[in-house]
């Protein structure tokens, strides 16, 4: 042309120069490029103030040396699934930590001890049983403890909070254990079984009360008299004995008692009340072990053996009068001549030869 400018000519209109696929290696440049582009937009900062440096999140701003893809508390994206259970988690080092469980691994070794762990900071609150540290110190009363846990069980003591609350009931509690023994009232379950006859139980103490029945153990020994007990309220109520404490008053009588259940038992005299009725013969006690001693008598339960001969008895007290027989020992004493008697029946027998008492007439 005549301006000496020169003009590449025309490429026509066709479909195919349109639909007709980049080359592999321009696609892949594209796509890296449309990549680098929607980043930078994502870096731009709205704020001046912000560094070119910047993520810039929703909810807040993120230094360029965290990962955006990392980010996820906000958007709730679970990327990591677990293999075994699907499980999702956020983090990769949330899956990590998780696997451990399928497969057992436990990584971090007490130095003292060897023992293992499967997470780093279970690992550091068993060291502290090594060295003793206590870091959770309560403000109020200066006790101190291993474990955050525990120091915020043990702050409740104080602030009085009571956060586990009964559905049934809506009776609350400052500790879950508390609340799940209490809930067994109102499902009636006793998951813990006696091993020698099968009787089940609300609570794992009342178990292990019940079983020193087979074993004979009484741990708890009276300071005054060396009188063994199987439980240590038993104890608390006998030692009563030699203080003569009696805080348990009778409203009606003002007859006093050492413990609230023997109060609550001889209420009953003046309200009549019998709460323990036999299934057999329907016949009513004031007392649960006034009826479990008469169930024997359908039963023919006789679980009170002598060492000595091996008679059985139903009740306690009539093995303990027969082992009198075996030991030679009299119990009981006239206070007029002194004869010794090894039952009590024998004793009122003996003291109306003195009183001339005769009660028996012939009708």
């Amino acid at each position: 042309m005549s301006s000496g400018i020169a003009f590449e000519e025309p490429v026509p209109y066709v479909e195919e120069n349109i639909m007709k696929p980049l080359p592999e290696e321009q696609d892949e440049i594209m796509i890296k490029d449309e990549a680098l582009h929607s980043l930078e937009n994502s870096k731009e900062p709205e704020n001046p103030g912000l560094s070119s440096g910047t993520f810039l999140c929703s909810e807040r701003s993120l230094s360029i040396n965290t990962s955006l893809g990392k980010h996820r508390v906000h958007v709730g994206e679970k990327l990591f699934t677990c293999s075994e259970c699907g499980k999702c988690y956020r983090l990769k080092g949330e899956l990590t930590r998780h696997e451990r469980i399928h497969t057992g691994e436990k990584p971090f070794a007490c130095s003292e001890c060897e023992k293992c762990f499967r997470l780093k900071g279970e690992l550091t609150e068993h060291e502290r049983i090594h060295t003793g540290e206590k870091p959770f110190a309560c403000s109020e009363c200066e006790k101190c403890y291993r474990l955050k846990v525990e120091f915020t069980r043990h702050e409740r003591i104080h602030t009085g909070e009571k956060p586990f609350a009964c559905s049934e009931c809506e009776k609350c509690f400052r500790l879950k254990n508390d609340l799940t023994r209490h809930e067994r009232i109102h499902t009636g379950e006793k998951p813990f079984a006696c091993s020698e006859c099968e009787k089940c139980f609300r609570l794992k103490g009342e178990l292990t009360e019940h079983e020193r029945n087979h074993t004979g153990e009484k741990p708890y020994a009276c300071s005054e008299c060396e009188k063994c007990f199987r439980s240590k309220s038993n104890l608390i109520v006998h030692e009563k004995i030699h203080t003569g404490e009696k805080p348990f008053a009778c409203s009606e009588c003002e007859k006093c008692f050492t413990s609230k259940s023997y109060l609550t038992e001889h209420e009953r005299i003046h309200t009549g009340e019998m709460l323990f009725a036999c299934s057999e013969c329907e016949k009513c006690f004031r007392r649960k072990n006034e009826l479990t001693v008469h169930e024997r008598i359908h039963t023919c339960e006789k679980p009170f053996a002598c060492s000595e001969c091996g008679k059985c008895f139903r009740r306690k007290d009539v093995l303990i009068v027969h082992e009198r027989i075996h030991t030679g020992e009299k119990a009981f004493a006239c206070s007029e001549c002194g004869k010794g008697f090894t039952t009590k029946g024998e004793l009122t027998k003996h003291e109306r030869n003195h009183t001339g008492e005769k009660p028996f007439a012939c009708p």
